[in-house]
């Protein structure tokens, strides 16, 4: 597949996955569409589902290779797709993020900004803290 198609199939895949479209992100998936291609802004689609808390989409991308750990830069979009699903408390997506490998003490801006588990404690998110807390999580300034 040439490189406009990709990036083309890749730009329909932020959309489907903004919408919310199940069935259109396993469609582009399957078309070839790259599940770790960040927009022009710097932000990744699994960045996107995991703030929606679309954990079925969550793990369609982490399925297609999508790298649990990748953090976005776009404006307004900044951090891992773990913390902002935990800031958000969708446990779901959490726990999606966490079984196809998502570290759960990584913080966010490089490693100096807050980790998942500060997000949910703030939130607040007791069942989300939970699960991290069971993976092996500990509020960033404690380790």
């Amino acid at each position: 597949m040439n490189q406009r198609k990709r990036k083309k199939l890749s730009q329909h895949l932020f959309v489907a996955v903004l919408m919310g479209d199940t069935i259109r992100v396993k469609a582009l998936l399957r078309a070839g569409a790259d599940p770790n291609r960040a927009d022009s802004e710097g932000t990744t689609p699994l960045y996107v589902a995991s703030v929606n808390g679309e954990a079925e989409i969550a793990r369609l991308l982490l399925a297609a290779g999508a790298s649990p750990d990748t953090e976005s830069s776009g404006l307004g979009s900044e951090g891992t797709p773990l913390c902002a699903a935990a800031c958000w408390g969708h446990t779901e997506t959490v726990r999606e993020l966490l079984a196809r490998g998502a570290d759960p003490n990584l913080r966010e801006d490089h490693g100096t900004g807050r980790s998942p588990i500060n997000w949910a404690i703030d939130g607040p998110h007791p069942e989300t803290v939970a699960l991290l807390t069971t993976a092996g999580a500990t509020p960033a300034g404690t380790t």
